[in-house]
């Protein structure tokens, strides 16, 4: 803890492991864990979530390129009705199809999310308009509020926690006019408490980044730097 101000790993100690009840008794918390990041998937019961699974190798061959945190090297795939989720430093929630939470998976999300947690959430059909879009929207609105997702200034610290973006990378679906035909020059996001609790995309990230990281390689600039922004921003903001 920094001056008394509980980080967003304390936050998700407190939430998943039962330490409250350890600092206020005086007894050991929960031990660290093995790894300082896994990366984990949120399965949800309508819709598609299991898209884009060369995607999460990319990121987590990044993470161990550019910095030195200890990273499980296999993707977790996690069941948002399970409570093993609140334990997770970083969730990922994508999709093309209907986002209709039951009553299971709204309660984790939102107690997640309340308590410190951070939800990347990307639409794979990179368009406002579409189903996911629209379902997501509907689904944040009905657990934080009509007006909770806003659109992330360019400035935002999220830009400039690992790597320098002057806002968010534009991706080459949105180049090639698919979806929408626009190029969302914006992230959203729902902040809690002061944090940045769920950060949402239309732009597709996960299909950018979906392809055997051998060939990374043969890029100009490697696309993932931007993974590596979101995920260092979740465990340090």
């Amino acid at each position: 803890m920094d001056g008394g101000r509980l980080t967003r790993a304390d936050c998700l100690r407190l939430l998943a492991g039962g330490a409250l009840g350890s600092l206020i008794s005086g007894r050991p918390a929960v031990a660290a864990p093995t790894y300082d990041f896994w990366f984990t998937r949120l399965r949800y019961d309508s819709g598609d979530w299991d898209v884009d699974q060369r995607m999460p190798s990319n990121i987590l061959t990044s993470l161990v390129d550019y910095t030195s945190l200890r990273i499980d090297p296999e993707e977790r795939v996690v069941r948002l009705s399970d409570p093993a989720m609140l334990r997770a430093p970083f969730c990922y929630l994508a999709g093309h199809k209907l986002v209709e939470f039951n009553a299971a998976e709204a309660a984790n999300f939102e107690r997640y999310v309340r308590n410190g947690g951070f939800v990347f959430v990307d639409d794979c059909n990179h368009d406002i308009h579409g189903l996911f879009a629209t379902s997501f929207e509907r689904q944040m609105a009905s657990l934080f509020g009509a007006d909770a997702l806003t659109k992330l200034p360019n400035d935002h610290a999220l830009y400039r926690s690992f790597f320098q973006f002057d806002g968010p990378p534009a991706t080459s679906f949105e180049l090639n006019g698919w979806g929408d035909d626009l190029v969302h020059d914006y992230l959203k996001g729902i902040v809690v408490n002061g944090r940045l609790g769920v950060l949402y995309s239309n732009k597709d990230y996960g299909c950018e980044w979906d392809y055997d990281w051998r060939n990374k390689r043969f890029l100009a600039e490697d696309n993932t730097k931007f993974a590596v922004n979101i995920v260092i921003y979740a465990l340090t903001a």
